[in-house]
């Protein structure tokens, strides 16, 4: 399960930011993930969960947002959405589209932290 890895991958980069902010603590963490990235949303909230563990992270919230495919379209030369990860062609046209313009996104977005005796 590489979700696993994935959790404790964003747990050390969110630990060094909060490195930087002392008597910050992190409620939740806020991640942008794409059908296109190959993580299982279930299986990463299961491994956050677990990696949190004897951390500073322990307690926080992983919230994911799903970004859909979108891929730019060379007969309507426009971005459009994609039929589905299968089928990655303009949904107006059904033009094919190897020009994949979101979808692939695994990034922390934000952080959601409080205050522990000190300004942020």
């Amino acid at each position: 399960m590489h979700e696993l890895s994935i959790a404790l991958s964003i747990i050390e980069g969110v630990e060094e930011e909060i490195a930087r902010r002392p008597g910050a603590r992190v409620t939740a963490v806020h991640l942008n993930v794409g059908p296109l990235s190959g993580v299982v949303k279930d299986a990463l909230l299961f491994s956050y969960g677990l990696a949190c563990e004897g951390t500073s992270l322990e307690g926080s919230r992983l919230k994911i947002e799903e970004i859909p495919i979108v891929l730019y379209c060379p007969v309507c030369r426009q971005e459009r959405s994609a039929h589905s990860m299968q089928r990655l062609c303009c949904t107006v046209c059904d033009t094919p589209s190897a020009e994949i313009r979101r979808g692939s996104e695994l990034e922390v977005s934000a952080l959601e932290l409080s205050s522990v005796g000190a300004d942020l």
